[in-house]
């Protein structure tokens, strides 16, 4: 072998084995219960498991949706339905140390925000913006949500700084705790939140464990529905993407000819296929789905 193209292919070799090569993503979607929609670069399309997220990325949710994100530090975000969320300044170094970055715009609904507890002490510098508020985050478990009537930041647990909606800045440092912002009115003191309230507020962000939601590693499916025509099926697939649902179009060979499906994966259980199933029944052509693995 050539000794220069020996180097070369070494050094290839090594570069695609370095730690930079599997670096892991800054922020990946992990669960999707539909309807969701990923904005990117003027574009619209439905938002699926395995997404990784960039700069300036929107994700929009629609009516009984929910989304779980995960970021490179270990920490998840949580997104309710008809959330408004634009991701940006990622990064996982500053000035070539780890340090893990994130601004996260909350135009609207519910978000919660969780450090997983084995990356508590991972370095990161989180932001989010939310009902005019902005929190500076460290390492913790917040709730918060932009309303209709009303803004809400909920720690629950650890210590976050925050600028008010009035501009005023304080940090919150007890435990189930809430800071309320009322719409055309002044924000009113920080104080202890119910249990009772902080469970149904956790709700509106849960992906309940069988929920009809995709997640990363799910095997099962839901076929909507199975056109023999090509042309049938596109418009099919076209109309589902549109409507916020990461469909695949897959070829069936069936007694010598092709049938085309048009299918959800990724369905952690099949009582989450089944109930997928049953709540888009009589939906954009998907008279009687099946679930398969």
């Amino acid at each position: 072998m050539n000794h220069l193209y020996g180097a070369a292919v070494l050094a290839s070799l090594f570069a695609a084995f370095s730690p930079a090569a599997f670096a892991a993503p800054d922020m990946t979607v992990q669960g999707v219960q539909m309807p969701a929609w990923l904005q990117r670069d003027n574009a619209q399309y439905p938002l699926s498991v395995g997404t990784t997220l960039n700069n300036d990325d929107k994700i929009i949710t629609g009516a009984n949706a929910r989304v779980l994100l995960q970021g490179a530090d270990g920490s998840a975000i949580k997104l309710g339905q008809n959330a408004n969320l634009r991701v940006s300044n990622l990064a996982q170094k500053f000035e070539e140390k780890p340090l893990f970055t994130a601004l996260l715009d909350v135009a609207k609904g519910a978000f919660r925000f969780t450090t997983a507890a084995l990356a508590k002490h991972k370095p990161r510098a989180i932001t989010i913006n939310v009902a005019n508020a902005t929190i500076g985050i460290r390492g913790t478990d917040v709730w918060g949500k932009d309303g209709d009537d009303k803004g809400i930041v909920c720690l629950i647990e650890g210590k976050i700084a925050v600028q008010g909606a009035d501009k005023s800045q304080f940090e919150m440092a007890d435990a189930m705790s809430f800071y309320e912002m009322p719409k055309g009115a002044a924000a009113k003191a920080v104080t202890a939140v119910d249990p009772a309230q902080l469970a149904v507020w956790a709700a509106e962000t849960e992906i309940a464990p069988d929920a009809a939601a995709a997640k990363t590693g799910g095997k099962w499916k839901v076929v909507l529905l199975t056109a023999a025509d090509q042309a049938g099926a596109l418009n099919a697939y076209d109309a589902w993407r549109a409507a916020g649902y990461a469909v695949r179009l897959m070829p069936v060979a069936q007694n010598e000819t092709t049938l085309y499906q048009v299918r959800i994966e990724q369905f952690a259980s099949k009582a989450a296929a089944l109930q997928f199933a049953k709540d888009v029944t009589g939906k954009l052509g998907a008279d009687a789905p099946t679930v398969i693995r």
